[in-house]
């Protein structure tokens, strides 16, 4: 299948990267350390993007370190498990940081770059959820999707906010500076305290307020990953709102409408309205293999994200078509029959054609199995495509940039 026609290719050699970072850890921290420290330890000769894979390689080794110690996500791992997780995500973020820095000084900045970061950043996002939830014992429960559905919202909202402005922009606050830290905290603390079964006590009991203050006893009880819940809502509500109101600035600037742009989130919350039915009505998807759904529903918003990463590069309509969404939207469809014929009436329901227990268990693992391999043909084909046109090698310097004399005449 081809993703982008010849016709637009021309369209990337007007590229040219805006990212607007307000972060203070940033500018005073991180980008001083990354300048004078991190950016020495990699040769002229490495290409930026591989040195943005070779960081992912780190968020999946502690990923396959869940898989081994707390596949069900409710288990105490030794300590060094959560310090790993700690030091492999600071790693991610600082490679992840240092490949821009690369790209400049190997004169090797283009579209592609963008493009594999955001990809590899889209990856990132659920292989995380799933480690946070490992780390405060959430289990195969509606808090993991429900942090999995803040973070991919998250991450969609940010992606489709660049399209429209085309500027990536960066709070005071934000995910991929502050919230990575605010994790790599987490995961650290996690292993001092001894396991993940810390978080799931009051935090209020736990600082040592008194309940003689007139607290609430639900209010009380709340654990410390039911606060941290709260403070992600809030906080994805305002960052979704902020988006809107930047989008619709920049939409109006140009003299576009706006509503149509607000028409781009409809897809993000169309597939979690499927996504949450199918897990109702699926529970044994929920509570028993929740790991690799939520490994399928993170390549769904990493195929849509890369979509419209690929329509802003090249200049695209906005992509609302996904259609990863359409094999779940049979499974809601194929599990609701034999619920409406159970409480309405035979005739306004169907018999299921995948039953239930280990037909549908296999459904899932083929729904994971059929997005990889969609989305992996669009990495494929895009960067394929991308590098042919640019005559570029994708993990490789093709042309190494050569340095002009100090005369300013050829060497001969």
């Amino acid at each position: 299948m081809v993703y982008v026609r010849q016709e637009f290719l021309p369209n990337l050699k007007q590229y040219k990267y805006s990212g607007v970072d307000h972060s203070l850890t940033s500018k005073y921290i991180l980008k001083p350390f990354y300048t004078n420290v991190v950016i020495k330890c990699f040769p002229m000769s490495m290409a930026p993007n591989l040195i943005t894979l070779s960081g992912f390689m780190f968020v999946v080794a502690n990923f396959l370190t869940l898989l081994w110690y707390n596949p069900t996500l409710d288990q105490d791992c030794p300590p060094w498990v959560y310090y790993s997780w700690a030091a492999g995500l600071f790693m991610y973020q600082t490679f992840d940081a240092v490949d821009g820095t690369q790209a400049r000084r190997t004169h090797q900045s283009g579209p592609l770059g963008e493009l594999f970061d955001h990809g590899v950043d889209a990856l990132n996002t659920s292989l995380e959820v799933l480690l946070f939830a490992g780390s405060q014992n959430m289990g195969q429960t509606w808090y993991t999707v429900t942090t999995l559905f803040a973070s991919l919202c998250t991450f969609y909202v940010q992606t489709w906010d660049e399209y429209h402005t085309k500027t990536l922009t960066l709070g005071i606050v934000n995910g991929p500076v502050e919230g990575v830290l605010i994790l790599v905290f987490v995961y650290a603390l996690t292993g001092y305290m001894g396991g993940a079964s810390f978080w799931q006590q009051s935090m209020l009991g736990a600082l040592g307020v008194p309940k003689t203050l007139g607290i609430p006893d639900y209010i009380y009880e709340l654990t410390f990953t039911q606060w941290y819940m709260v403070q992600g809502l809030v906080v994805l509500v305002f960052n979704t709102i902020e988006s809107a109101r930047n989008v619709i600035k920049a939409r109006r600037a140009r003299g576009d409408r706006s509503r149509g742009a607000l028409l781009g989130l409809l897809p993000f919350f169309g597939t979690w309205l499927v996504i949450v039915a199918y897990l109702y009505l699926e529970p044994v998807i929920r509570t028993q293999h929740l790991v690799p759904f939520v490994m399928f529903a993170g390549i769904v918003n990493a195929y849509s994200v890369g979509q419209m990463i690929t329509a802003h590069l090249v200049k695209l309509d906005f992509p609302y078509w996904n259609i990863l969404i359409l094999p779940l939207t049979f499974g809601v469809i194929d599990s609701l029959g034999p619920i409406l014929q159970e409480h309405v009436g035979w005739a306004s329901g169907w018999p299921s054609a995948l039953g239930d227990g280990v037909y549908q268990v296999a459904f899932m693992f083929c729904l994971l199995g059929m997005a990889i391999g969609v989305y992996g043909s669009f990495v494929v084909d895009v960067i394929v495509t991308i590098c042919d046109y640019l005559d570029i090698w994708c993990l490789t310097i093709k042309h190494p940039y050569v340095e002009p004399p100090a005369n300013g005449k050829k060497k001969i």
